[in-house]
Parts: C-alpha cells; sequence; structure tokens
C-alpha cells in the first residue's frame, strides 16, 4: 500500500460538518477551549488564593496546618465514599437484544499511533477480530508526517479492505485528539470508535454497542467499554496497583455514575460515540491531554447522556517508573486543564453536570495533591511521637477517617476484580496506600507543567504482547 490518505467508498458519510484538527465547536457555548489554560478571572482568582495562602501560613503556619488536614479528610472522605457507594451499587441494565447484520450501522474505528511500529501489527490483527460485518466497518490507523518507521511498518503489512493509514497533516500542537479530528473529518460510519495501539477490544464489542445504541433514547451520546489490565503474570508493585486501579474505575465507578444519571470522564479508549454528536460539540479538544475526559463533559454540557457496556478491552499496564511517572503526570495535567476549562464554562450552571465534575475530575486531582504531602506530615509527626521526648499524638479520628478511606477504596478494587472475573489479592489491596503517595509525585510534575509546558503529551512506549492474554 502507498503511504496515502486511503479511504474505501463502501460507507456512505456520517451526519455532521467537517472537522478540522484544532478545536472549533458548534452547537454549544463552550468555544474557549484548553489552549489557554486560565482565562483572565481565574489567573486573577488563583493569584489571589495563592497569595492569600502565603499569608495565612506566615502568620500562623499551625491553624494553616489545620486547615489543609481538614481539607485534605473531606476529599479523602469524599472519594472514598463515593467508590463504596459504587461498590453497592448494582450494574446497569442488562445488554440490549442484538441486532441482525442486515441492521447493523456503519462503524468507524479510529486509531491514533505516533511512533508505535511494534505493535501495528499486532493492532490490526485484534481489529480483524472485532464480529462486525467488514463490509460496515471502516478502519482508519491515524500516523503523523514525521513517523516514517511506523508508516514503513503500515507499507509492509497486507491490511484488510476495510483497514485504511492516515497521515495528519504537518501541524501544532502534535497530539491524539487532533489525529483523531483530522480522522473524523475522513470518517463515514454513523458510530465512531476511538482505540489505542496496545488495545484487544473484545470482539463482540461493536455489537454489543450498536444494540445500546439502537435500543435508547436519542440523548444516549457516548457509550465507554471498561479497560482491563492484562494480568502481568507475576507481583510488581507498578503493575498490580495499575490493574486495581482500572477495575475500581472502570467496573465500578464509571458504571455506578452512569446508572445514577451522572457524566463521567471517558477512558482515553474504547468510547462509542454517535458521529452526529460528536461533530455537534466539536469533537476532541486538540489541546487538551486528556480530550478523552473533556469530550465527555462537553457532551453532557450539550444535553447529551453517557453510558457503559460490559464487553472489555484489553490493555497493558506501565511495567517501569520511568512509564508511569509521564503518563500519570499527563493525566493529572489534563483534568486540570479540564477543570478550569469547565469551570467557566456552561457546567456550573447545571447541577448535574456541576456535581459529576466535582466527584470526579476535582476529587481526583485535589488528592492527588494533598495525599503525599498530608501523609508525609502524619508519618513525620507519628516519628517525632515514638521518639523518647515525642510529645505529639496523632489522633485516633484521623487513623479511623485513614481507614475508611482506604478501606472503602479497597472494597471498590476488589468488587471491580470480581467483576472482571478474577480475585483480588490481599497483598495488592494492602499496597493501594502506597501507590497513592506516588500519585502525588506524578501530580508534582503534573502542576510543573500544567505552568511551563501545558499542551506538551508524554508518550506512552508499548511493546507486543509476548504471551496469551487473560479470557
Amino acid at each position: 500500500m502507498t503511504r496515502e490518505e486511503v479511504l474505501e467508498p463502501a460507507l456512505a458519510p456520517a451526519s455532521g460538518g467537517a472537522v478540522p484538527g484544532v478545536l472549533e465547536p458548534t452547537g454549544t457555548d463552550i468555544r474557549d477551549g484548553a489552549h489557554r489554560s486560565l482565562s483572565p478571572a481565574q489567573a486573577v482568582a488563583v493569584a489571589l488564593a495563592g497569595l492569600l495562602a502565603a499569608i495565612g501560613v506566615a502568620l500562623d503556619p499551625g491553624s494553616a496546618m489545620v486547615m489543609v488536614h481538614h481539607l485534605f479528610f473531606a476529599i479523602f472522605l469524599l472519594g472514598g465514599l463515593t467508590r463504596l457507594a459504587a461498590a453497592c451499587t448494582p450494574l446497569p441494565d442488562t445488554p440490549a437484544p442484538p441486532l441482525a447484520d442486515a441492521d447493523l450501522p456503519t462503524y468507524t474505528l479510529i486509531a491514533p499511533l505516533y511512533r508505535e511500529a511494534e505493535v501495528l501489527a499486532e493492532l490490526v490483527q485484534n481489529l480483524a477480530a472485532l464480529d462486525y460485518p467488514h463490509e460496515r466497518l471502516q478502519a482508519l490507523i491515524v500516523l503523523e508526517t514525521d513517523d516514517e518507521t511506523t508508516q514503513d511498518a503500515a507499507d509492509e503489512l497486507d491490511l484488510p479492505a476495510f483497514v485504511s493509514v492516515l497521515v495528519v497533516p504537518p501541524g501544532t500542537p502534535k497530539t491524539k485528539p487532533r489525529a483523531c479530528n483530522h480522522a473524523l473529518d475522513h470518517a463515514k460510519g454513523e458510530l465512531v470508535v476511538i482505540y489505542d495501539a496496545e488495545d484487544m477490544p473484545d470482539p463482540g464489542q461493536l455489537r454489543e454497542a450498536a444494540a445500546r445504541f439502537a435500543a435508547s433514547d436519542p440523548r444516549l451520546a457516548c457509550l465507554q467499554a471498561p479497560l482491563r489490565i492484562e494480568d502481568p503474570g507475576f507481583s510488581m508493585f507498578l503493575p498490580s496497583q495499575f490493574r486495581l486501579e482500572y477495575a475500581a474505575h472502570f467496573e465500578v465507578l464509571l458504571p455506578a455514575l452512569a446508572r445514577w444519571g451522572l457524566a463521567f470522564p471517558l477512558g482515553g479508549t474504547s468510547n462509542h460515540f454517535k458521529a452526529a454528536a460528536l461533530h455537534e460539540v466539536g469533537a476532541w479538544d486538540a489541546f487538551n491531554v486528556t480530550e478523552d475526559a473533556d469530550v465527555g463533559f462537553r457532551l453532557a454540557a450539550a444535553g447529551y447522556r453517557l453510558g457503559v457496556i460490559r464487553r472489555p478491552t484489553w490493555e497493558t499496564a506501565p511495567t517501569a517508573w520511568g512509564q508511569w511517572l509521564p503518563q500519570r503526570a499527563r493525566w493529572i495535567k489534563g483534568h486540570m486543564q479540564t477543570l478550569f476549562v469547565h469551570a467557566r464554562g456552561r457546567v456550573p450552571r447545571q447541577p448535574r453536570n456541576a456535581a459529576a465534575l466535582v466527584l470526579t475530575l476535582a476529587q481526583s486531582v485535589a488528592s492527588s495533591h494533598l495525599h503525599g504531602p498530608v501523609m508525609a506530615v502524619a508519618l513525620l509527626l507519628a516519628a517525632i511521637d515514638w521518639l523518647p521526648d515525642g510529645d505529639i499524638t496523632l489522633p485516633l479520628w484521623d487513623l479511623m477517617l485513614y481507614a475508611l478511606g482506604w478501606g472503602s477504596a479497597a472494597i471498590a478494587g476488589a468488587r471491580g476484580v470480581l467483576r472482571a472475573g478474577d480475585r483480588p489479592k490481599s497483598l495488592h489491596l494492602l499496597g493501594m496506600p502506597g501507590y497513592w503517595l506516588l500519585q502525588s509525585l506524578a501530580a508534582t510534575k503534573a502542576l510543573y507543567q500544567f505552568v511551563t509546558a501545558p499542551h506538551r503529551w508524554d508518550k506512552t512506549h508499548h511493546v507486543p504482547r509476548s504471551g496469551p492474554v487473560a479470557p
């Protein structure tokens, strides 16, 4: 094949206008995206809050510490109790009746890749394994102009007829959402799904999503499939915690939010959209490094609903600190971008969406920044108390609150692992507090980049699977 924008003519174009590589929302009042981190009013508010905090610490550091302490526990318990409530919430309704092949809508699969030649053949194999009529599929593998290695790898493959390679014209920012917007401009499916390079979607996932859309009301605009981390087969701390975290988030929290009728931040992959709704809200914000979280709340702000399906997509976990830290910092930075964008948009005037934004992104961003410092102070005070002349004692109430928060999160994690068809491991659950401390290191990097390099995209490197995947 050649390095051209080759598109199969079998599918009819989806409704909606052309979407350029940068954000131009239509049909909503959200025209101020993440290309501007803070509005002038937000910049003044942040500067004033920082000044008042500095004055407070200088005048009365003890009272300032108490205030931070109470703030942390309020945020910590909000997150823990939300997950506990989610773990006690039944899954949403059973899957809709399947559609006959003749009734299946056309589907566009968008897979943006950058410097991932090693996994390209595996990705194509996984897409070809999807149980969906190929004549109703259009798969766009989206590559960057300067990624000649992956382009060469694509040239050497015998691609299925429904798979095409699309090269994004040079431009900035060079981000995944910009590549997705370029692909959406060429998408011909009524439904659109995003897959990452390392994804192995369940073969029946497209059919389940199509059936749910057909059986639901027209305001359902997006369905999120659960992302499941493959068992690495050995007990490494980061992969095991990453897997537990994904189980709690995608198997427990998001289904509960969907059942409660609340919006939620989408995952970076395996989100199935109605193309028309995606066009209406302007597709993805090319400057937001967590475009998935942002577009979910923009759909909700425009009056659309989000839902979940049950057939998963298998992914691999980062195994090394050098992989995990940049990825996590990018996520936290992007969630900060999304918070500030929607705080100056329509969401604050929509109580349900505002509550959802607080329960998800605001809570996680605040917790990731506060958890490490507050825990470090607590450990320091405990160490002083254990010294011969120490006279500081951690209140029993604090220990009870820590236990309640950690216990709630552990219940959600264990529930998620069970729903994913596995058995939770006690050692992994006990390791969760240590993992949360690492989140604060990532949050520090995220805050620094939010100020110095808000649109920088730290790429996560993926390698081919070396063994069988859990069923």
